[in-house]
C-alpha cells in the first residue's frame, strides 16, 4: 500500500524515537520525507539513508521549532526543492520533568516554547501554502500526559494540552480551506521514557496501563499515517489517544 506517493512529507524531530518511526512510516508508503532534526544530525542523515535503502525517499532538514525565522527559513527550503507541503507533522519536543515545588520558570518556559509555540510556528510558516494549494494534512503530536496526571510533567503537560486546544481552533478555522488538522496522543511508549527510567518505575507505570505493556512508535505512526491519509478526509479537529488503555 503507497497511500502517499508523490507527497511531500515534513517530520518535525524526526531524527530519532517516536519522529523517527514516523517518517519511515510516511516514506515506506512513498512520501518523499524530511525529516527535522535540531541537534542530532547525524542520526538525521542515517534516518534518510535507512529510507533510501529500504526503497523510499527523503531528505534531511534542520529546523529548530523554537525559532521563527529559522522554521520559515526551512519551510522556505522544502518549498524550493519539492514546490507544495502535502503533509506536516509536528512532533519535536522537549521534556523538563520536575516535580512542581522544584519547578524553575525557565524549566517551564522552555517547554512551552518548544512544545507549544513550536506547533504554532510550524502550522503558521506552511498554512499559506496549503491554503494556495487548497489541501493539506497537519497532525499535532501532543501526549496523553495532556489529558492524564503524570507527577512531575506540570510543565509538559500544559504545553501538551495546549496543543489540543490550539489544534481544536484552527482546525475549525482551516477546514474550509481543504486543510485538515488533527492531533494524536500518544501514551507510553517504548521508544521514550521507558527505555531511560529506573527498572521499578518502568513496571509500576506499566501496571496502570490496560493492555499491560508500553505502545510501539510504530503503532502511533499508524494513526498519523492514517490521518494524514484520504481515509481520514472526514475527520476534522480530533485528539485521538493512543495509550494502551492507560487513560481510560
Amino acid at each position: 500500500m503507497n497511500r502517499f506517493n508523490d507527497k511531500t512529507v515534513l517530520v518535525t524531530g524526526g531524527s530519532q524515537g517516536l519522529g523517527r518511526d514516523i517518517a519511515m512510516a510516511f516514506a515506506a508508503e512513498g512520501a518523499f520525507v524530511f525529516t527535522g532534526y535540531r541537534a542530532h544530525d547525524e542520526e538525521a542523515k542515517a534516518a534518510v539513508k535507512v529510507m533510501r535503502e529500504r526503497g523510499g525517499d527523503g531528505a534531511a532538514l534542520r529546523i529548530d521549532v523554537r525559532d521563527a525565522a529559522g522554521v520559515e527559513g526551512a519551510i522556505k527550503e522544502v518549498l524550493a526543492t519539492r514546490k507544495r507541503i502535502d503533509v506536516l507533522v509536528n512532533n519535536a519536543g522537549i521534556a523538563r520533568d520536575t516535580f512542581f515545588p522544584l519547578m524553575g520558570t525557565e524549566d517551564f518556559d522552555e517547554v512551552i516554547a518548544a512544545n507549544l509555540g513550536g506547533t504554532f510556528r510550524c502550522c503558521r510558516a506552511v498554512v499559506r501554502q496549503m491554503m494556495a494549494q487548497k489541501s493539506g494534512a497537519i497532525i499535532n503530536v501532543s501526549s496523553v500526559s495532556g489529558v492524564y496526571a503524570i507527577p512531575g510533567q506540570a510543565n509538559y503537560a500544559a504545553s501538551k494540552a495546549g496543543i489540543v486546544g490550539f489544534t481544536k481552533v484552527i482546525a475549525a478555522e482551516l477546514a474550509p480551506r481543504g486543510i485538515r488538522v488533527n492531533a494524536v496522543l500518544p501514551g507510553l511508549l517504548s521508544t521514550g521514557m521507558a527505555v531511560r527510567m529506573e527498572p521499578r518505575m518502568v513496571e509500576k507505570r506499566k501496571a496502570a496501563i490496560a493492555l499491560g505493556r508500553y505502545g510501539t512508535g510504530d503503532e502511533v505512526a499508524q494513526v498519523v499515517l492514517f490521518l494524514a491519509s484520504d481515509a481520514a478526509s472526514y475527520v476534522v479537529g480530533q485528539a485521538i489517544i493512543v495509550d494502551g488503555g492507560l487513560s481510560a
